[in-house]
Protein backbone atom coordinates (compact mmCIF):
# COMPACT_ATOMS: atom_id res chain seq x y z
CA UNK A 1 0.00 0.00 0.00
CA UNK A 2 3.07 2.35 0.66
CA UNK A 3 6.46 2.63 0.42
CA UNK A 4 8.55 1.37 3.37
CA UNK A 5 10.72 3.87 4.12
CA UNK A 6 10.79 7.94 3.26
CA UNK A 7 10.12 9.27 1.36
CA UNK A 8 6.66 7.96 1.59
CA UNK A 9 4.24 6.95 -1.19
CA UNK A 10 0.70 6.30 -0.68
CA UNK A 11 -2.77 6.63 -1.86
CA UNK A 12 -4.58 9.81 -1.80
CA UNK A 13 -6.46 9.85 1.07
CA UNK A 14 -10.53 9.89 0.90
CA UNK A 15 -12.32 11.54 3.09
CA UNK A 16 -16.11 10.35 3.72
CA UNK A 17 -17.29 13.16 5.87
CA UNK A 18 -16.30 16.90 4.86
CA UNK A 19 -18.29 20.00 4.86
CA UNK A 20 -15.80 22.65 3.05
CA UNK A 21 -12.64 24.57 3.36
CA UNK A 22 -10.97 27.35 1.84
CA UNK A 23 -13.27 29.69 3.52
CA UNK A 24 -16.25 27.28 1.46
CA UNK A 25 -18.65 25.26 2.83
CA UNK A 26 -20.77 22.55 1.04
CA UNK A 27 -23.61 23.33 2.71
CA UNK A 28 -24.46 26.79 0.93
CA UNK A 29 -21.33 28.17 -1.43
CA UNK A 30 -21.50 28.03 -5.09
CA UNK A 31 -19.66 26.19 -7.26
CA UNK A 32 -16.37 28.09 -7.37
CA UNK A 33 -16.78 27.92 -3.68
CA UNK A 34 -17.47 24.49 -3.80
CA UNK A 35 -13.99 23.72 -6.23
CA UNK A 36 -12.28 25.65 -4.00
CA UNK A 37 -13.05 23.98 -1.34
CA UNK A 38 -12.18 20.70 -2.56
CA UNK A 39 -8.50 21.66 -4.27
CA UNK A 40 -8.01 23.05 -0.49
CA UNK A 41 -8.30 19.01 0.55
CA UNK A 42 -6.51 18.33 -2.14
CA UNK A 43 -3.40 20.03 -1.89
CA UNK A 44 -3.39 18.20 2.09
CA UNK A 45 -3.67 15.13 0.59
CA UNK A 46 -7.36 14.65 0.30
CA UNK A 47 -8.24 12.75 -3.72
CA UNK A 48 -11.69 11.61 -2.85
CA UNK A 49 -14.46 12.96 -0.22
CA UNK A 50 -17.72 13.42 0.07
CA UNK A 51 -19.57 16.28 0.55
CA UNK A 52 -21.48 16.77 3.96
CA UNK A 53 -24.34 18.46 4.13
CA UNK A 54 -26.12 19.47 7.46
CA UNK A 55 -30.01 19.39 8.64
CA UNK A 56 -31.79 22.10 6.38
CA UNK A 57 -35.44 22.35 5.06
CA UNK A 58 -36.38 20.47 2.80
CA UNK A 59 -36.40 22.76 -0.32
CA UNK A 60 -32.57 24.03 0.81
CA UNK A 61 -31.62 20.51 0.71
CA UNK A 62 -32.71 19.69 -2.38
CA UNK A 63 -31.43 22.52 -4.13
CA UNK A 64 -27.78 21.90 -2.42
CA UNK A 65 -28.32 17.99 -4.01
CA UNK A 66 -28.81 19.86 -7.82
CA UNK A 67 -25.68 21.86 -7.26
CA UNK A 68 -23.38 19.20 -5.73
CA UNK A 69 -24.85 16.37 -8.25
CA UNK A 70 -22.62 17.87 -10.97
CA UNK A 71 -19.38 17.71 -9.35
CA UNK A 72 -19.86 14.12 -8.46
CA UNK A 73 -21.00 13.11 -12.14
CA UNK A 74 -17.19 14.99 -13.17
CA UNK A 75 -15.74 13.13 -10.49
CA UNK A 76 -14.69 16.19 -8.27
CA UNK A 77 -16.44 15.01 -5.71
CA UNK A 78 -16.47 11.29 -4.79
CA UNK A 79 -20.52 11.62 -3.68
CA UNK A 80 -22.83 13.06 -1.40
CA UNK A 81 -23.04 13.04 2.30
CA UNK A 82 -26.30 13.54 4.20
CA UNK A 83 -25.83 14.35 7.91
CA UNK A 84 -29.47 14.94 8.28
CA UNK A 85 -32.45 15.92 9.05
CA UNK A 86 -33.54 12.99 10.47
CA UNK A 87 -31.46 13.34 13.91
CA UNK A 88 -32.17 13.04 17.78
CA UNK A 89 -32.38 17.22 18.94
CA UNK A 90 -31.10 15.88 22.18
CA UNK A 91 -27.67 15.02 19.99
CA UNK A 92 -27.62 17.63 17.43
CA UNK A 93 -24.72 19.21 18.04
CA UNK A 94 -23.97 22.46 16.17
CA UNK A 95 -26.64 21.50 13.87
CA UNK A 96 -30.05 23.42 13.69
CA UNK A 97 -32.45 22.00 15.85
CA UNK A 98 -35.14 23.85 13.86
CA UNK A 99 -34.32 21.88 10.91
CA UNK A 100 -34.46 18.44 12.69
CA UNK A 101 -37.47 16.25 11.77
CA UNK A 102 -38.72 12.62 12.46
CA UNK A 103 -38.28 10.19 10.19
CA UNK A 104 -39.80 10.84 6.40
CA UNK A 105 -39.59 7.68 3.91
CA UNK A 106 -40.89 9.66 1.30
CA UNK A 107 -39.07 12.46 1.82
CA UNK A 108 -35.56 10.64 1.68
CA UNK A 109 -36.89 8.72 -1.12
CA UNK A 110 -36.96 11.93 -3.14
CA UNK A 111 -33.90 13.48 -1.85
CA UNK A 112 -31.84 10.26 -3.44
CA UNK A 113 -34.13 10.25 -6.58
CA UNK A 114 -33.21 14.02 -7.12
CA UNK A 115 -28.85 12.49 -6.44
CA UNK A 116 -29.49 10.04 -9.48
CA UNK A 117 -26.81 7.64 -7.74
CA UNK A 118 -25.13 10.34 -6.22
CA UNK A 119 -25.62 10.31 -2.92
CA UNK A 120 -23.69 8.04 -1.16
CA UNK A 121 -24.24 8.04 2.53
CA UNK A 122 -26.26 9.44 5.37
CA UNK A 123 -26.48 10.31 9.38
CA UNK A 124 -29.59 9.30 11.08
CA UNK A 125 -30.64 8.69 14.90
CA UNK A 126 -31.65 5.08 15.14
CA UNK A 127 -34.58 6.06 17.41
CA UNK A 128 -36.13 8.57 14.87
CA UNK A 129 -39.62 7.37 13.81
CA UNK A 130 -40.02 5.13 10.64
CA UNK A 131 -36.53 4.16 10.78
CA UNK A 132 -36.56 0.92 9.62
CA UNK A 133 -38.76 2.16 6.56
CA UNK A 134 -35.73 4.54 6.19
CA UNK A 135 -33.07 2.06 5.99
CA UNK A 136 -35.16 -0.04 3.99
CA UNK A 137 -35.25 3.14 1.44
CA UNK A 138 -31.55 3.29 1.77
CA UNK A 139 -30.90 0.23 0.87
CA UNK A 140 -32.74 0.19 -2.10
CA UNK A 141 -31.08 2.91 -3.21
CA UNK A 142 -27.33 1.94 -2.39
CA UNK A 143 -26.70 4.71 0.16
CA UNK A 144 -25.09 3.66 3.45
CA UNK A 145 -26.83 4.27 6.74
CA UNK A 146 -24.37 6.08 9.28
CA UNK A 147 -25.56 5.98 13.19
CA UNK A 148 -24.76 9.45 14.45
CA UNK A 149 -26.08 12.73 15.79
CA UNK A 150 -28.34 9.81 18.89
CA UNK A 151 -29.70 9.53 21.79
CA UNK A 152 -30.37 6.00 21.75
CA UNK A 153 -29.88 3.33 24.04
CA UNK A 154 -27.07 0.70 23.47
CA UNK A 155 -30.69 -1.73 22.68
CA UNK A 156 -32.27 0.55 20.26
CA UNK A 157 -28.53 0.72 18.67
CA UNK A 158 -27.75 -3.05 18.43
CA UNK A 159 -31.35 -2.94 16.63
CA UNK A 160 -30.34 -0.35 14.33
CA UNK A 161 -27.53 -2.42 13.42
CA UNK A 162 -29.06 -5.81 13.09
CA UNK A 163 -31.11 -4.12 10.28
CA UNK A 164 -28.04 -3.07 8.72
CA UNK A 165 -26.47 0.20 10.20
CA UNK A 166 -23.10 -0.88 10.22
CA UNK A 167 -21.27 2.47 10.27
CA UNK A 168 -21.03 5.10 13.03
CA UNK A 169 -20.88 8.66 12.52
CA UNK A 170 -17.90 11.07 14.49
CA UNK A 171 -17.90 8.52 17.57
CA UNK A 172 -18.53 10.03 20.84
CA UNK A 173 -19.43 13.04 19.46
CA UNK A 174 -23.00 13.85 19.29
CA UNK A 175 -23.99 10.47 20.80
CA UNK A 176 -25.75 9.57 24.35
CA UNK A 177 -22.67 9.28 26.79
CA UNK A 178 -21.08 6.07 27.79
CA UNK A 179 -21.46 4.82 31.24
CA UNK A 180 -21.04 1.99 32.89
CA UNK A 181 -24.75 1.00 33.44
CA UNK A 182 -25.59 2.64 30.45
CA UNK A 183 -22.88 1.98 27.47
CA UNK A 184 -25.11 3.86 24.64
CA UNK A 185 -24.26 3.59 21.24
CA UNK A 186 -20.69 3.84 22.38
CA UNK A 187 -20.89 0.45 24.00
CA UNK A 188 -22.70 -1.06 20.95
CA UNK A 189 -19.67 0.70 18.59
CA UNK A 190 -17.29 -0.97 20.80
CA UNK A 191 -18.05 -3.83 20.91
CA UNK A 192 -20.28 -4.84 17.27
CA UNK A 193 -16.95 -5.54 14.88
CA UNK A 194 -19.05 -5.39 11.75
CA UNK A 195 -19.93 -1.81 12.54
CA UNK A 196 -17.23 0.97 11.49
CA UNK A 197 -16.36 3.95 12.88
CA UNK A 198 -15.81 7.51 12.12
CA UNK A 199 -12.87 9.24 14.01
CA UNK A 200 -12.10 13.07 14.17
CA UNK A 201 -8.22 13.24 15.56
CA UNK A 202 -7.77 16.67 15.98
CA UNK A 203 -7.15 16.50 19.73
CA UNK A 204 -10.23 18.67 19.89
CA UNK A 205 -13.03 16.82 19.43
CA UNK A 206 -11.97 13.10 21.40
CA UNK A 207 -8.88 13.03 23.53
CA UNK A 208 -6.26 10.66 22.91
CA UNK A 209 -6.97 8.22 25.63
CA UNK A 210 -10.78 7.87 24.18
CA UNK A 211 -8.95 7.71 20.97
CA UNK A 212 -6.95 5.03 22.28
CA UNK A 213 -9.99 3.17 23.48
CA UNK A 214 -11.90 2.82 20.41
CA UNK A 215 -8.48 2.23 18.11
CA UNK A 216 -7.80 -0.93 20.65
CA UNK A 217 -11.69 -1.91 20.68
CA UNK A 218 -11.83 -1.80 16.91
CA UNK A 219 -8.68 -2.34 15.30
CA UNK A 220 -7.12 -0.58 12.39
CA UNK A 221 -9.95 -2.21 10.08
CA UNK A 222 -12.32 -0.87 12.03
CA UNK A 223 -12.16 2.56 11.97
CA UNK A 224 -12.23 5.54 9.50
CA UNK A 225 -10.69 8.83 10.17
CA UNK A 226 -12.31 11.90 9.01
CA UNK A 227 -12.03 15.82 8.79
CA UNK A 228 -15.34 16.98 9.62
CA UNK A 229 -13.89 20.02 8.10
CA UNK A 230 -16.08 23.07 7.79
CA UNK A 231 -15.46 26.69 5.72
CA UNK A 232 -12.94 27.47 8.34
CA UNK A 233 -10.48 25.20 7.26
CA UNK A 234 -7.15 26.78 6.70
CA UNK A 235 -8.90 30.10 6.77
CA UNK A 236 -8.01 32.34 9.80
CA UNK A 237 -9.86 32.63 13.19
CA UNK A 238 -13.24 34.69 12.75
CA UNK A 239 -16.73 33.88 11.61
CA UNK A 240 -17.83 31.30 9.09
CA UNK A 241 -21.36 29.61 7.87
CA UNK A 242 -22.04 25.90 8.33
CA UNK A 243 -25.46 25.57 7.01
CA UNK A 244 -27.50 28.09 7.98
CA UNK A 245 -26.07 28.55 10.86
CA UNK A 246 -22.67 31.40 12.37
CA UNK A 247 -19.75 29.39 13.71
CA UNK A 248 -17.06 31.28 15.39
CA UNK A 249 -13.44 29.75 15.12
CA UNK A 250 -10.92 30.86 18.16
CA UNK A 251 -7.44 29.42 17.83
CA UNK A 252 -8.38 27.27 14.97
CA UNK A 253 -11.13 25.51 17.03
CA UNK A 254 -14.86 25.84 15.79
CA UNK A 255 -17.95 26.29 18.11
CA UNK A 256 -21.70 27.81 17.41
CA UNK A 257 -23.24 30.32 19.65
CA UNK A 258 -23.61 28.08 22.62
CA UNK A 259 -20.28 26.90 22.65
CA UNK A 260 -20.56 23.66 21.41
CA UNK A 261 -17.67 22.16 18.85
CA UNK A 262 -19.02 22.84 14.88
CA UNK A 263 -17.24 21.01 12.91
CA UNK A 264 -13.56 21.13 12.45
CA UNK A 265 -10.66 22.78 10.87
CA UNK A 266 -8.53 19.67 10.49
CA UNK A 267 -7.20 18.09 6.94
CA UNK A 268 -6.68 14.80 6.71
CA UNK A 269 -2.59 15.27 6.22
CA UNK A 270 -2.82 16.22 9.93
CA UNK A 271 -5.02 13.79 11.25
CA UNK A 272 -2.41 11.24 9.92
CA UNK A 273 0.32 13.03 11.60
CA UNK A 274 -1.94 12.94 15.17
CA UNK A 275 -2.98 9.25 14.90
CA UNK A 276 1.03 8.04 14.24
CA UNK A 277 1.96 9.98 17.37
CA UNK A 278 -0.09 8.38 19.53
CA UNK A 279 2.10 5.47 18.63
CA UNK A 280 -0.29 3.98 16.25
CA UNK A 281 2.07 2.19 13.00
CA UNK A 282 2.12 4.39 9.73
CA UNK A 283 1.09 1.29 7.70
CA UNK A 284 -2.10 1.23 10.54
CA UNK A 285 -3.11 5.33 9.78
CA UNK A 286 -2.57 4.99 6.06
CA UNK A 287 -5.09 2.50 5.96
CA UNK A 288 -7.68 4.28 8.19
CA UNK A 289 -7.03 7.19 5.61
CA UNK A 290 -7.40 5.03 2.27
CA UNK A 291 -8.41 1.48 2.18
CA UNK A 292 -10.62 1.65 5.06
CA UNK A 293 -13.23 4.78 3.89
CA UNK A 294 -13.04 3.39 0.23
CA UNK A 295 -14.32 0.45 0.95
CA UNK A 296 -16.78 2.14 2.61
CA UNK A 297 -18.30 3.71 -0.26
CA UNK A 298 -17.45 0.75 -2.27
CA UNK A 299 -15.00 2.53 -4.72
CA UNK A 300 -11.55 0.20 -3.19
CA UNK A 301 -10.98 -0.98 -6.57
CA UNK A 302 -10.87 2.74 -7.78
CA UNK A 303 -9.39 4.57 -4.87
CA UNK A 304 -7.66 3.81 -1.54
CA UNK A 305 -4.67 1.83 -2.98
CA UNK A 306 -2.25 1.79 -5.28
CA UNK A 307 -2.81 -1.24 -7.61
CA UNK A 308 -3.12 -1.71 -11.64
CA UNK A 309 -6.38 -0.60 -12.28
CA UNK A 310 -6.93 1.94 -9.80
CA UNK A 311 -7.63 6.15 -10.28
CA UNK A 312 -3.34 7.63 -10.08
CA UNK A 313 -4.56 9.25 -6.61
CA UNK A 314 -0.81 9.10 -5.10
CA UNK A 315 0.75 11.16 -1.90
CA UNK A 316 4.11 11.79 -1.46
CA UNK A 317 5.04 12.54 2.13
CA UNK A 318 8.69 13.49 3.35
CA UNK A 319 10.26 11.93 6.54
CA UNK A 320 7.89 14.60 9.05
CA UNK A 321 4.74 12.94 7.44
CA UNK A 322 4.13 16.24 5.53
CA UNK A 323 2.66 16.57 1.66
CA UNK A 324 5.29 16.86 -1.07
CA UNK A 325 3.35 15.90 -4.05
CA UNK A 326 -0.23 14.69 -4.49
CA UNK A 327 -1.81 14.05 -7.54
CA UNK A 328 -4.86 13.27 -8.09
CA UNK A 329 -6.17 11.14 -11.12
CA UNK A 330 -2.30 11.45 -13.01
CA UNK A 331 -2.47 15.50 -11.93
CA UNK A 332 0.15 16.96 -10.18
CA UNK A 333 -2.21 18.97 -7.77
CA UNK A 334 1.47 20.63 -5.85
Amino acid sequence: MLSAHPPYLLPGLVDVHCHGGAGHGFPEADVAGLRAAIQHHRRHGTTSLLGSLVSAPPEVLEQRIRVLSPLVEAGELAGIHLEGPFLATAQCGAQDPRTIIPGDPGLLDRLIDLGQGRVSSMTLAPETPRYRELLRVMVRHGVLPSLGHTDATYEQARAAVAHGAHHATHVYNAMRPFTHRDPGVIGAVLTTPEVTAELIADGIHVDEIAMKVLLQAKGAQGVVLISDGTSATGMPDGEYMLGGLRVTVNGGVCRNAEGRLAGSTLTLDRALRNIVGLGIPLADAVRMLTLNPATLLGIEFKKGALRTGADADIVLLNDGLEIERVWARGTLVQ
